[in-house]
């Protein structure tokens, strides 16, 4: 017997990226997501995530940023890869989505309409079924978004350049619930870590005192890359 091995035909692959656009709305400590409104079939008129085709040529992040101009307009945004997803390993054309998550203050944001037939924020605990498979690329990128803000500066990408504690404080607990760590001992915690420094600066909002200012010193965060961050 020869024991030649049965010889199989290449994949045909498509490629598409998909966008998990988060946003914090501080106003409601609500923590949102951006979807959008299918105007063909497969799937026409249910909601689903931001998504593309990516062109030729074009790069995987590339086609991400691409999908983020056309959607919103924002300022301070934080954005990486999440995960590739194969929901057609039985077609033969086969389509795999690369998706991306992405995060935002709400109040920065300005949605863009053209070209979809609807776009909304969505609370995260209220989005309805979506289609294809972006509700499981959703509560990844729910999972995956919660896990960041243990361990690196995701926080610093989508708050100003200066900033006041109880701002910080208030995009942990819009994320990761009320019940995640008390006000002091988040306030004394993360002080003593080192990586945030006074501007001396201050500001003042409503009726109480004013609250210092802060900026985030990435030199100084360098040796707690990668580590858990024990004051959450």
């Amino acid at each position: 017997m020869g024991g030649n091995k049965p010889q199989y035909p290449l994949a045909q692959f498509k490629v598409g990226v998909d966008n998990v656009i988060f946003a914090v709305d501080t106003d409601q400590n609500r923590l949102l997501v951006l979807l959008v409104m299918r105007d063909a079939e497969p799937f026409r008129d249910s909601w689903c995530l931001p998504g593309t085709l990516v062109r030729q040529g074009e790069s995987l992040e590339s086609a991400a940023y691409r999908i983020l101009a056309e959607k919103i307009r924002v300022q301070n945004l934080y954005l990486e890869q999440l995960f590739t997803f194969d929901p057609t390993p039985n077609s033969d054309l086969r389509y795999l989505s690369v998706s991306y998550f992405a995060l935002a203050r709400q109040a920065e944001t300005e949605l863009i309409a053209e070209g979809v037939s609807g776009i909304a924020w969505y609370p995260v605990k209220q989005v309805p079924p979506l289609a294809f498979n972006h509700n499981q690329i959703l509560e990844y990128g729910h999972r995956r978004l919660c896990n960041k803000l243990e361990y690196s500066p995701v926080a610093f990408d989508v708050l100003p350049e200066f900033f006041t504690l109880g701002d910080l404080y208030q995009l942990y607990t819009t994320v990761l619930g009320d019940d995640f760590s008390d006000y002091s001992n988040f306030r004394s915690r993360l002080l003593k870590l080192g990586f945030l420094q006074e501007t001396g600066g201050k500001t003042s909002r409503g009726a109480g005192r004013p609250a210092t200012l802060y900026r985030f010193d990435a030199e100084a965060f360098a040796p707690f890359k990668d580590k858990p961050m024990v004051f959450i």
